[in-house]
């Protein structure tokens, strides 16, 4: 994605001394730009879809001494504070390509700088992206089909007809924020709670282009902003909740999930309780929705994160699966299977002696399933060298409750794969303790 922006893109000025006109006296800021257009005398305002006055491009940075470039800078900015209607690809073309054509000079200019951008500078561009950026999110109408997970994943994303704006303020946003002449103190004036709330706000959106540039500019806002960080993972908590217990609807779980498995990956040990408590009240739920298969992965990974870090979470987790374990839906009853093999992989024994008994109750019931992917998707975890120790030193307790499900299968299972994989796992029983496997 950033790739095609790159293409567009203006190469960079020769003189180096161009990018020095942030060190010099900030430009007056003579305007308050309070809704979505600019109010400079060359800048148009839209009346419905018409421009009522010319919007005509201002010079090339190259064009004016470099005294003059902060000011032209902040006038660029400002004349992108038009908003375009591009629900009618034929309105207002001109003004449409000189925009974007404006827009790609800013990010050019942005990403070539070399000194620390002005508090004017920041409060202009921040202003110029949220009046591109924030607005209300309609849901697009899928012909009044009530779909599942499944087929959410094969439908076509639905594309906003914006995103030739859209984009490149975006790019612009991502590498101002990334940019070192960014100076967080200073930033976080205005890129501020409610700043953050709005751009969470935006992972609803059903363009995945979209959400996949949040997902890159929150995970650098916060690395930026350390002030945000307690504040945005509780703004997440919070999505997470309505999702869960009041909605069930919403666009961008998996990006957000993506976000948070970097995040869980950088806590610092030993775990702070308020994560453990976001991990039992947040996470964990997460397996509830019938949409789980739209970030089943991202899930797994996070929870997997938890377990890493700390091993005696892997009692809470796997009691949290069997909490949510599905009963009649056997797809995500395999993606249980695969999760839970993950976090086995990280249980230490003592651990897995708290949950084994409820856990292979359930196990057992997957064995004997009779969809077959379920069954076999059981046995394969004998597959795992580490859960076959954790087994093997267990097989007391173990063996007799799955023995009856291996019985079964091995007698009159209808898929044959299923009957030879509950073969091996007899010989893994028989080979360890014969006595035992004779007794049960």
């Amino acid at each position: 994605m950033i790739k095609q922006i790159l293409g567009r893109l203006p190469r960079k000025p020769s003189k180096s001394s161009e990018n020095r006109e942030f060190g010099g006296p900030s430009a007056p800021s003579n305007t308050s730009i309070t809704s979505r257009s600019s109010d400079l005398a060359l800048s148009p305002k839209l009346n419905g879809n018409s421009v009522i006055s010319p919007y005509e491009p201002l010079p090339g940075f190259k064009d004016v001494p470099n005294s003059e470039k902060q000011n032209l800078f902040i006038r660029k900015l400002k004349l992108c504070c038009v908003v375009f209607d591009f629900n009618d690809p034929t309105k207002n073309l001109k003004e449409k390509d000189i925009k974007r054509q404006t827009l790609v000079e800013l990010v050019d200019y942005v990403t070539s700088a070399n000194w620390k951008f002005s508090e004017t500078v920041i409060e202009e561009s921040i202003k110029m992206v949220s009046v591109n950026l924030f607005r209300s999110l309609t849901p697009q109408p899928r012909e009044n089909k009530v779909l599942e997970a499944f087929d959410l994943e094969e439908e076509e994303p639905l594309m906003d007809p914006a995103w030739p704006h859209l984009q490149i303020v975006y790019e612009f946003f991502l590498r101002f924020v990334a940019s070192p002449e960014t100076d967080a103190k200073l930033a976080k004036r205005y890129i501020d709670h409610s700043f953050v709330l709005k751009l969470l706000d935006l992972f609803d959106s059903e363009d995945p282009r979209e959400r996949e540039y949040l997902k890159t500019i929150l995970h650098r806002i916060y690395g930026k902003f350390m002030v945000h960080r307690p504040f945005i993972r509780k703004a997440i908590n919070n999505i997470f909740f309505r999702f869960i217990f009041e909605t069930e609807k919403h666009n961008g779980i998996a990006e957000l999930l993506e976000v948070l498995g970097s995040i869980i990956n950088g806590f610092a040990l030993p775990l702070k309780e308020e994560h453990k408590l976001f991990l039992v009240r947040a996470l964990i739920p997460l397996h509830k929705p019938k949409c789980l298969p739209m970030y089943h992965q991202q899930l797994s990974y996070c929870i997997t994160q938890f377990v890493e870090k700390d091993c005696k979470l892997a009692d809470t987790v796997i009691r949290g699966l069997l909490k949510y374990w599905p009963i009649t839906n056997s797809s995500k009853e395999v993606m249980f299977l695969s999760e839970l093999e993950e976090i086995l992989e990280a249980t230490q024994p003592a651990e897995f002696q708290r949950c084994m008994v409820p856990l292979f109750h359930q196990i057992a019931r997957c064995l004997s399933s009779s969809h077959f992917q379920v069954a076999e998707r059981a046995l394969y975890l004998w597959n795992n060298d580490h859960i076959e120790n954790l087994i093997r030193h267990n097989r007391k307790i173990i063996l007799p409750i799955i023995f009856p499900a291996l019985e079964k299968n091995g007698r009159n299972h209808w898929n044959q794969l299923v009957q030879s994989l509950t073969v091996n796992v007899r010989k893994i029983f028989a080979d360890i303790d014969p006595e035992l496997l004779k007794s049960a």
